[in-house]
């Protein structure tokens, strides 16, 4: 199926995060104080009926564009449109709308639902908030989400220490389908739970995706889980993405180093699998002063005197295939006939 314009439902320009750090006494009086640069200028588009998977490792500032996205966290700079209308104002009508529109998994089931309150007043919070339908309607849509998910209607009774792991996210799930969003933001949703129960969570959340045409951002650090439920992955790495493009060309023809590297860690039954880069050593840089140039080259095998002074744009490799490196575009110039 050919998308056109008119799929996208939100696109990210310019996405930017910074954190002040106010670590000595000097920065109080400094006219630029440090600050943890968590995303720098980050920019994607999320399409109907379709998933984006969002990986790198812990601090590459995943979560952080999660919040950016649904509006926990106020931007540094850059724009956020949903169906192309700007996001920059923080409250009024326009503000509701997009938050009744772009709704939020969070990664732990075990916090992310009030203790207090029973399993369905958690499911119609939003619905409360948004003052939609009656209170009868109101009910018969907790119950029909319920079932969505895959959970009888008499959980609606229960309180959160009732259930499983996995029976709290699915609760998440079907509180975040409550408002009817047009986007999910789902912040590694199945990372807290058991191998046994996170197939069960990833299917569901396929089924309901592809049900109501949903538009997915999945973040996750497990590329294995990413292969089989996103349609595109973008690649992040110290606040910037470094490759994007449609899942199965980024796993077969990864041209980034850190994607390399970070497909290198997922187990493969199949010893004599030749690699196709070499592996992630060292630690992440601090997010307070990255790296000048390419930012991953203080861990790239294969790092040139320009990725220290010139950080890489990003270049199209393929169809909707692009990587911000050096060196992979250097050979790809050289092979070009």
């Amino acid at each position: 199926m050919t998308l056109s314009e008119s799929d996208v439902v939100l696109e990210a320009v310019g996405l930017t995060k910074h954190f002040p750090v106010r670590k000595r006494m000097r920065d109080l009086f400094s006219r630029t104080p440090p600050s943890v640069h968590a995303v720098d200028d980050v920019t994607f588009a999320l399409r109907r009926g379709r998933v984006t998977a969002l990986v790198g490792e812990s601090g590459s500032g995943k979560s952080t564009v999660a919040r950016l996205l649904t509006q926990l966290y106020p931007r540094t700079a850059g724009d956020v449109r949903l169906h192309g209308a700007s996001t920059k104002v923080r409250g009024g009508r326009a503000f509701r709308s997009y938050v009744r529109r772009v709704q939020l998994i969070l990664q732990d089931p075990f916090s992310s639902i009030d203790p207090r309150w029973r399993i369905g007043r958690s499911i119609a919070e939003s619905l409360d908030a948004f003052k939609i339908g009656t209170r009868a309607d109101r009910k018969d849509r907790v119950v029909e989400l319920l079932d969505r998910v895959g959970l009888d209607p008499s959980f609606a009774r229960r309180r959160p220490h009732e259930l499983s792991g996995g029976q709290r996210q699915r609760v998440g799930i079907a509180a975040a389908l409550a408002p009817q969003p047009r986007l999910i933001v789902a912040d590694e949703p199945v990372s807290a739970l058991d191998v046994s129960v996170q197939a069960q969570v990833l299917n569901l959340l396929a089924e309901l995706q592809r049900d109501l045409g949903l538009a997915v951002l999945f973040v996750a650090h497990d590329l294995s889980v990413v292969q089989h439920i996103s349609h595109r992955t973008a690649v992040m790495y110290l606040g910037k993405i470094v490759e994007t493009g449609p899942t199965d060309r980024v796993f077969r023809d990864p041209r980034h180093p850190y994607t390399q590297a970070l497909l290198q860690s997922i187990p493969h039954p199949d010893p004599e699998r030749p690699l196709m880069g070499a592996p992630l050593t060292g630690e992440i840089p601090s997010p307070i002063s990255p790296p000048s140039g390419c930012r991953f080259r203080t861990r790239c095998p294969v790092a040139i005197d320009r990725c220290t002074t010139d950080e890489p744009e990003m270049s199209p490799f393929g169809p909707g295939h692009t990587a911000a490196c050096h060196v992979a575009r250097a050979e790809l110039e050289r092979s070009a006939p």
